[in-house]
């Protein structure tokens, strides 16, 4: 099984593309900025067990310390370090990684425990509300910064202590008699399990990261109760306390754990727990094998298809709710703050690429390839500004007065920037996957960008290179080369919103299997060099009827498109009153953000834009022609951008996605 933060090293960057760019703008610009945060604010030096004055102020958020996050905070920091020094190293990032292991080793306690919060400032509350605080989140993060730091150092100076850690947590947590039927709240440290045994092959790791995945939600699991009633009794609490982010005590599905996994008929809850959880499941389905019938293939398949059909916005974003950072009733999905709600965390969208990810090794099926990818050019990569130094916590669709379209320096809970870095980091991963079996080989292409795949078979190198200017135009070039090594298949994946597309040369079918276009050993013998091409034209997306919103917004290939007050500056509501004819012509627009090195395609709708007047009569009974659409010369032209590249030009902060249809 592999994952894409071990291959992405097979993945290299050899042309400029819009993700080399972003890698670029990442290693000169992102690790050193958060780096300077981290020592700014304490998270740097917390290891050395020191006293910090954060530690005394009160929770933003109740019950959860603003602190509790910080070990997460650097492992991910050192996790997306290792990824680009495994590219190209940087002696002050090195440095920093080097001195951070050494303060986590002496962090360590005797009996193998490593936290910050629980070492330092309640240390006799260690394991005792798994259900809010975030131990085993904060383990799990551990856990993939030592596996990314043993994969460049090649030694086990973090890897060392957080094996020993892992063991103290093995002994603590499990079914038996004098062990904590517990499981985190926050899930992370499942996947990070699974991850490690890949490496260690220890049963062990294995099968604790099962037990958690299987154990949760279990209404008995400990003296015949569900576990966190049980904990919450032994702090003391009473039935009707709760966190402040809850509607309701016993809220459980917040969690993912309301009902065991396979029990689960709808996607529920804080929209990252639930895709840290399934992107575990899948990968314990990998493990398990897909030959018989498996209910957690069943979850996986049936919560997927619940959140990209009824609970996705056409970013790709996820989580409709402020209050619990996650999943509204179907179809609830409003697109701003003063129209219901919308949360979209990026980190959400970075677990969707996950999970899509981790389902395409289990089914080779476009549909995970087109939200991976809907996912990254959108609800992930407008979670950072240009430069790398400015970020997003909340992605919403529509800005308004209380929540303008705005990045900030760093937050609180500052989960989403590392997550964003580390991404970027082993981003090669994500392009293509491959596997050999009885010396044949195949690789499965998802996204397509200027990279070359470099595959060692015995004592020869399989190369496969793909040149392109990707997302921005649409043709693609192959170059394969070292064949003779391996027969070798490839398999191209047509994006399902394409209307169009030619392969040159033609091969003799091109019949497409789950999306994907096969072309075989033989072929590729006698054309090693290919391009694809498909076209990347404007074209209107909307949401489903259901939502009950009758709007459009507008996509060029996998980008969706936003309004901005900088390019529209008559704009005083946030574009709520606009109305947009999609029979209007749109011209595309080639631009740049000033003094960045991303070029870009801009749309204009032109002649195509009105506004909506309404009377000023107080009856709720109004007749249908109390809406009427006038036009104005105001919005002859009307500039759109791509999502991803908001707020980066300056401006006023008003945004929108969807524009209201005429009809």
């Amino acid at each position: 099984m592999a994952h894409p933060q071990e291959t992405f090293s097979r993945t290299s960057f050899p042309s400029s593309s819009f993700i080399s760019r972003r890698r670029q703008v990442v290693y000169e610009n992102t690790l050193l900025y958060q780096l300077n945060v981290l020592k700014t604010t304490g998270r740097y030096e917390a290891f050395k067990l020191e006293w910090h004055p954060t530690y005394d102020d009160k929770p933003n958020v109740w019950p959860v310390p603003n602190h509790l996050f910080w070990d997460s905070d650097v492992a991910k920091w050192i996790e997306g370090a290792c990824y680009f020094l495994q590219w190209r190293n940087n002696a002050e990032i090195d440095a920093a990684v080097k001195e951070l292991v050494e303060m986590i080793r002496s962090a360590q306690q005797p009996d193998g425990y490593l936290n910050i919060h629980f070492t330092v400032v309640e240390p006799a509350k260690r394991f005792t509300n798994l259900r809010d605080l975030h131990e085993l989140y904060n383990a799990g993060h551990l856990i993939e910064a030592a596996l990314a730091h043993s994969q460049h150092y090649q030694n086990d100076l973090l890897m060392e202590p957080i094996l020993k850690y892992v063991d103290l947590l093995y002994k603590t947590f499990g079914p038996g008699p004098e062990q904590k039927h517990g499981y985190p709240g926050h899930p992370e440290i499942e996947l990070a399990l699974l991850r490690l045994y890949t490496k260690t092959k220890d049963p062990r790791h294995y099968a604790f990261g099962r037990y958690f995945i299987e154990e949760r939600g279990n209404p008995k699991g400990q003296y015949g109760h569900h576990y966190y009633d049980v904990e919450s009794e032994a702090r003391g609490e009473s039935s009707n306390e709760r966190p402040v982010y809850l509607p309701a005590s016993q809220s459980y599905w917040y969690q993912q754990a309301h009902v065991p996994i396979v029990d689960q008929h709808t996607i529920e809850g804080h929209s990252v727990r639930a895709m840290y959880l399934l992107t575990a499941v899948a990968d314990l389905v990998r493990m398990e094998g897909t030959d018989v019938s498996n209910p957690k293939l069943d979850a996986l398949h049936r919560l997927w298809s619940n959140m990209v059909d009824k609970k996705m916005y056409l970013t790709g974003g996820i989580g409709a709710m402020k209050q619990w950072e996650g999943f509204g009733i179907d179809y609830f999905l409003p697109s701003g703050t003063d129209e219901g709600g919308c949360y979209a965390e990026t980190c959400a969208a970075i677990g969707v690429m996950m999970l899509a990810e981790r389902l395409l090794q289990l089914e080779l099926d476009r549909k995970y390839a087109d939200i991976l990818e809907l996912c990254f050019y959108n609800a992930v990569m407008t979670g950072m500004s240009v430069h790398g130094t400015q970020f997003t916590y909340v992605n919403q669709l529509a800005s308004s007065e209380s929540d303008l379209s705005k990045r900030a320096e760093w937050f609180t809970c500052a989960c989403c920037p590392p997550n964003v870095t580390r991404l970027l980091g082993y981003i090669g991963g994500y392009l293509w996957t491959s596997n050999l079996v009885d010396q044949r080989l195949a690789i499965n292409v998802h996204m397509y960008s200027s990279a070359k795949l470099a595959i060692p078979i015995g004592d020869s190198t399989v190369e496969i290179e793909q040149k392109s200017n990707w997302p921005w135009e649409g043709k693609i070039q192959f170059a394969l080369r070292n064949t003779s090594a391996a027969p070798t298949t490839i398999r191209l994946r047509i994006p399902g919103w394409a209307t169009q597309w030619k392969i040159s040369p033609a091969p003799s079918s091109t019949e497409l299997v789950n999306g994907y276009l096969t072309l075989s050993p033989e072929w590729l013998q006698a054309n090693p060099s290919f391009e694809l091409d498909i076209p990347l034209q404007p074209r209107y997306i909307s949401p489903h009827p259901y939502t009950n919103q009758d709007i459009i917004a507008l996509a060029r290939g996998p980008l969706v498109y936003c309004l901005e007050d900088v390019d529209n500056p008559w704009v005083n509501d946030h574009f709520k009153g606009l109305v947009l004819d999609p029979a209007g012509t749109i011209n595309e627009i080639p631009a740049s953000i000033p003094g960045a090195e991303e070029p870009y395609i801009g749309l204009t709708a032109l002649n195509a834009a009105s506004f909506v007047k309404t009377d000023s009569g107080q009856s709720p009974h109004r007749p249908p022609e109390y809406i009427t659409i006038e036009s104005t010369e105001e919005v002859k032209e009307l500039h759109f951008i791509p999502y991803a590249l908001r707020d980066n030009r300056g401006g006023r902060g008003q945004m929108r996605v969807g524009i209201r249809r005429k009809h």
